[in-house]
């Protein structure tokens, strides 16, 4: 097999200057593109599977490129004669090749592809020629010739012999004549100046009807393959009577033209022959000779006129040019030959056909300028300036064309893509000839744009506030945040989560999650207002793309109050071991202040607000509470009716919905003298309720009030004691001493800011019975705190009292 090879490397075996030339002008014409072309020669009737050549040692590529490449075959032909092994980088016979069903009487016979390969976009032009074997033999037409020749024919009269066909070509052929043995007729043998072998019979010597009416021979055609093949035919010769002048042309060739696609019975041509005979021996009859069948459905030709039409259609595509063969016949038997040459001219009929040989779709939308995106090839059957592609495309989009190789053209991106503003493109591509009118052709690419992660994720709004009512139960939706992105699929998968900060020193996520998908957010644990007033919070969205962008939001978290606690009572402070008793002189005025009620309420907003009620009293007509600031007073003036002992039941409400409260009960003692006092609340009944709402600091507060009180009172009683003691020792050692009796202090319990002590002094005579009782009061009001427990107190109260009675007891000094 015979190889050419030409490269952008320029290596070439056999090359010319002006082949160089072109190389060059091809270069520049493909500019970055790697493209060849490389020729094969091989025998027709190959068998499928034989190896044409080694397209990638001849190429200069490896067979990795090959593969990577994707390399294929790009033919415009029905039948695949070739396939391309890219395991191996060589190129066999896939069909069988008849290189006369593939060329017929062109030579030489030879067909053309491309390969094409990917990544980055190649194309190489492979062109395999096939030549001739000898396997047509030559074939007449007819299987019998017929001549009528008058015996008064003169010496060497010629006689047209149909031709032969042969499908081969060159040395394989028809080459020659042979005629068999005669003495009365020889064979001459001519060639046509397209090559075409012919021959005639050529009489030798007058021949004579009578005595020899017949004449049979055989006519061989041999082509000059080894071995070489022959064709036969008979030659049957009637001999006539005297018909000595053969018709003659006036011309040996007639040229003339038709345009394609001309209407049937258009003209032509005309043809004429004269016979130099008289009568019927003049009268001439034409016919085609050898005409081809393909031939005979496209002309006619009138006998007698010798006019010759158009009764088909021609193809300027099919057959550029037609050559037929007229006879002219005459009454004795005569012809002559003459050739008439009908050249197609060819006309503006064929659209450009356009044939996508690659396209890539999608592309990414950060593609360069410059991308090849399509390979198109566009052919069209016409010639000359009606063959002539001007491929473009719309002038608005941002693609453009741009010649590769002959018929062949690139699609290239003309500016950046943006997948969020257009997300696909319809490309039409206009191909249009150069002829007139011209005739173009479109196809539409559709090419999608791929996405690329150039967006972040962009919140529906700048931050976000969310409201959240305490006591709430864990796990309950608190709010949801939105993001967008405008990228597509796993670029706009938005994942959201919580930085992970710290509030009241723990991590931000033990209070709150968020669903990574919806971006819903639910509370962790149940929050109370009173610890936890709000909560501020990034939320991070973050997309799906490699790398991933993110973009973060503030969330602040407002909890709001509910009301959960009721009002706790400061004061009058409720214990379970004394009675507290605030002291209303009976000369009170209306409007005294007996006590006020201290309550306070920790949630906040109006269910803080507070309003003090008297929901029972022991007279309710002598006291009321002020309704905000829980103030005790008198409503009218006190008298000696009224009882002592008074109870006042104060409810503390709050304004939440549904309010809550609180009771605490004022015990107020109305008198002006203590024994009075004592004698009403000896039985006073424990007071049971507690307040169980006051917290561990105010317990803790009391608590230590209440022991420094007992501490300086167990002081206070002992010093005392002590004197008492001195100043017996002194009555019974016989000197005049007064006896002296030690103040009653009454168990005082501090509460809060209001702790009251008050001493009781009895002052006695001897010689008078009346006493003279004093309270001491702090801040205009007498409280009275009594034990009931201590009995024995009231009884040694009682004795001390008695020995007072006594007519000889010493007066006792207070100081």
């Amino acid at each position: 097999m015979a190889l050419e090879n030409s490269l952008p490397s320029c290596r070439k075996r056999r090359i010319n200057f002006r082949s160089v030339w072109w190389f060059l002008l091809l270069l520049c014409c493909i500019c970055d593109k790697v493209l060849g072309q490389i020729r094969y020669t091989i025998p027709e009737e190959l068998k499928k599977g034989s190896t044409i050549g080694n397209v990638a040692h001849d190429l200069g590529l490896n067979v990795e490129r090959l593969r990577s490449g994707r390399a294929r075959i790009v033919t415009r032909q029905s039948i695949q004669y070739t396939e391309l092994q890219t395991d191996k980088g060589v190129l066999v016979v896939n069909e069988r090749i008849d290189r006369e069903q593939l060329c017929g009487e062109i030579t030489p016979c030879s067909f053309t592809f491309e390969m094409l390969l990917e990544n980055p976009m190649e194309l190489h032009r492979i062109m395999v020629e096939v030549s001739d074997i000898n396997d047509n033999s030559p074939v007449f037409t007819k299987e019998m010739i017929k001549f009528e020749i008058s015996e008064s024919a003169a010496m060497e009269s010629r006689f047209m012999l149909p031709s032969a066909e042969d499908a081969d070509v060159g040395s394989n052929g028809l080459q020659k004549y042979t005629l068999s043995t005669s003495d009365v007729f020889s064979l001459k043998q001519h060639s046509s100046p397209d090559g075409r072998k012919y021959a005639e019979l050529v009489l030798q010597k007058s021949l004579d009807r009578e005595s020899e009416p017949k004449i049979s021979l055989k006519l061989i055609a041999a082509d000059g393959g080894t071995p070489p093949r022959s064709g036969t035919v008979n030659i049957d010769i009637t001999v006539l009577d005297v018909n000595d002048n053969p018709p003659i042309f006036n011309q040996s060739l007639y040229r003339t033209a038709v345009s394609e696609n001309a209407l049937r019975g258009t003209y032509i041509t005309t043809i004429n022959a004269t016979d130099a005979d008289f009568g019927s021996n003049s009268i001439i009859t034409y016919r085609f000779s050898n005409m081809k069948e393909q031939l005979t459905d496209i002309f006619a030709l009138d006998e007698v006129t010798g006019i010759i039409t158009l009764k088909g259609e021609v193809d300027y595509e099919k057959d550029r040019k037609c050559e037929i063969v007229i006879e002219a016949v005459d009454q004795g038997g005569f012809t002559d030959s003459a050739k008439v040459l009908i050249e197609i001219l060819d006309i503006n009929d064929n659209a450009p056909v356009i044939n996508v040989m690659s396209f890539s779709s999608p592309v990414p939308e950060d593609s360069p300028v410059g991308t090849t995106v399509a390979i198109i090839n566009v052919v069209d059957a016409d010639s000359d300036k009606n063959g002539r592609i001007t491929c473009s495309t719309d002038r608005f989009l941002p693609f453009k064309i741009k010649s590769t190789l002959t018929n062949y053209y690139a699609l290239l991106t003309d500016s950046s893509f943006d997948r969020e503003v257009v997300p696909e493109y319809n490309i039409t591509v206009r191909a249009t000839d150069s002829g007139s009118p011209s005739l173009s052709s479109t196809a539409v690419l559709r090419l999608r744009i791929s996405d690329v992660n150039d967006n972040p994720p962009v919140f529906d709004k700048i931050n976000y506030v969310a409201h959240l009512t305490e006591n709430n139960s864990p796990g309950m939706s608190v709010f949801s945040v939105k993001a967008r992105d405008l990228d597509f699929n796993q670029n706009a998968k938005i994942t959201y989560f919580v930085e992970d900060t710290q509030i009241n020193g723990s991590p931000m996520s033990s209070y709150v999650s968020i669903n990574s998908e919806t971006g819903v957010m639910n509370a962790l644990r149940t929050f109370d207002y009173e610890q936890i007033k709000e909560m501020q919070l990034i939320v991070k969205a973050q997309d799906g793309g490699s790398p991933p962008l993110s973009s973060s939001v503030t969330v602040k978290i407002l909890i709001q109050d509910q009301n959960d606690n009721p009002p706790q009572v400061l004061y009058p402070v409720q214990t379970g071991g004394s009675v507290v008793a605030e002291m209303v002189p009976r000369s009170a005025d209306v409007g005294y202040l007996v006590t006020k009620v201290v309550a306070v309420d920790v949630d906040s907003g109006q269910n803080a607000w507070l309003s003090y009620k008297l929901q029972k009293a022991t007279d309710r007509a002598l006291f009321e509470v002020g309704l905000q600031n829980g103030e005790i007073r008198t409503i009218r003036q006190v008298t000696d009716k009224d009882a002592v002992k008074q109870r006042l039941t104060v409810i503390v409400e709050d304004n939440g919905q549904p309010s809550r409260s609180a009771t605490v009960i004022v015990n107020v003692a109305v008198a002006d003298s203590f024994p009075e006092v004592l004698s009403e609340f000896t039985d006073f009944p424990h007071d049971k309720e507690y307040n169980d709402n006051l917290t561990f600091y105010l317990v803790l507060a009391l608590a230590v009030v209440s022991f420094l009180f007992i501490t300086c009172l167990v002081v206070i009683i002992s010093v005392k004691i002590y004197r008492w003691r001195q100043s017996r020792i002194l009555y019974h050692s016989s000197l005049p001493v007064i006896p002296y009796y030690p103040p009653r202090y009454s168990d005082t319990l501090g509460t809060g800011t209001l702790p009251h002590v008050y001493n009781y002094e009895v002052c006695r005579t001897t010689d008078s019975r009346k006493s003279d009782n004093k309270f001491g009061g702090a801040g205009g009001q007498n409280v009275l705190i009594m034990d009931p427990s201590s009995s024995g107190t009231m009884q040694r109260i009682q004795s001390e009292k008695s020995i007072l009675d006594e007519p000889d007891s010493p007066l006792e000094v207070s100081y």
